[in-house]
């Protein structure tokens, strides 16, 4: 699993049969430390639950279609958790 803050939302008007009602995020990939990490990318939301904001966990390839209700649906990230707390000496925030 990887760390990663919702940044904002994706709206799609046409949608692969399997994911309708899912949400998509936009994902800021995080380092160890808390820090900004690579270019954002679209992530499927199987919590249906995070927001902009939030620090999550998220999984990618084939992993992240089959944590979907619908398994193996195209998608290369999903969300699998919000996350309360990081405690680790160097963390830049909660």
């Amino acid at each position: 699993m990887l760390l990663g803050r919702i940044i904002g939302t994706v709206v799609a008007s046409v949608r692969y049969a399997g994911l309708e009602g899912v949400p998509f995020l936009m994902v800021q990939p995080l380092d160890r430390f808390g820090a900004e990490k690579g270019t954002p990318l679209v992530a499927a939301d199987a919590t249906k639950m995070a927001g902009p904001g939030e620090l999550i966990l998220y999984e990618g390839g084939r992993e992240a279609a089959m944590v979907l209700d619908e398994t193996f649906v195209p998608v290369d990230h999903a969300v699998v958790g919000i996350v309360d707390e990081v405690t680790r000496e160097g963390w830049a925030s909660k």
